[in-house]
């Protein structure tokens, strides 16, 4: 499964799941992350009709409002503050016409802060000299099959550090920003530190929120990630998200946790 794509376009503002794209929890759904990296394409799209006015998607919060089925959904995005130097967009994707996922991005001006810029952790050993781990033993789902996952450490309970890639286009034959592609693969950190096995509790994520400080670089998305369960059926994915280069932000889940 190294050629094809997540998705094909349809027309302006639909698209059309690939096989690849199926999810973990159930094959006829689709997964978060692609479709999750998709918002994100169309929010470029959007953005990309104002060009160089410096604005930099520094934060998305994604709600997800019911189930994604394997199925062609539409994007639209609209801006709800504009500014010069902070703006919110909002972009809900529709799967039969119905709101299945709703997503707040803001955008902030870009500058040069580079002389006080620090705090952040050191950066993870290189990808390529990690081992694959075949994380399809753990998850089924063509999302699950087409990724390239390499831990630093045999992946624990509730606690992994990986490096996440695809050789998958996230649209078929449609240019897609390096912002987009990373965030494509984020969603993954809630099934790489699984705390009980999926066959015998769900925990599925209902929403994912992203804060970046530094724009992402390079093929691979780095997930540091923490897995909580509390005593009354909720639980916290926490990520700290790396580039090649170091930390770029963090991530944040709420599960939902349940006996399967």
């Amino acid at each position: 499964m190294n050629t094809g794509s997540y998705y094909e376009r349809i027309d302006a503002h639909r698209y059309k799941p690939t096989a690849h794209a199926s999810g973990a929890w159930s094959t006829d759904e689709v997964h978060f992350s692609p479709l999750g990296g998709l918002v994100v394409h169309a929010i470029d799209r959007h953005l990309a009709d104002r060009p160089g006015d410096g604005l930099l998607l520094s934060r998305i919060s994604f709600d997800i409002l019911g189930r994604l089925a394997l199925d062609e959904c539409e994007i639209r995005v609209e801006t709800i503050r504009p500014g010069r130097t902070i703006e919110l967009v909002e972009a809900v994707a529709l799967i039969a016409d119905r709101p299945v996922v709703r997503a707040r991005a803001w955008c902030l001006a870009a500058g040069d802060t580079a002389a006080v810029a620090g705090g952040a952790a050191d950066r993870l050993t290189a990808p390529e000299v990690l081992a694959p781990w075949a994380m399809a033993e753990v998850w089924p789902g063509g999302y699950i099959a087409s990724i390239d996952v390499r831990p630093l450490a045999p992946p624990q309970p509730g606690r992994t550090t990986a490096w996440i890639s695809s050789p998958l286009d996230l649209v078929a034959g449609e240019p897609v920003s390096t912002l987009a592609s990373y965030l494509a693969l984020v969603d993954t950190a809630n099934g790489i530190a699984v705390r009980q096995q999926p066959t015998a509790w769900t925990f599925p994520n209902v929403d994912l929120t992203i804060h970046l400080h530094r724009q992402p670089e390079g093929r691979w998305t780095g997930l540091d990630t923490t897995v909580v369960f509390g005593p009354t059926g909720q639980g916290i994915t926490s990520t700290v998200l790396h580039d090649i280069n170091g930390p770029v932000g963090q991530a944040q889940q709420i599960l939902t946790v349940r006996p399967s």
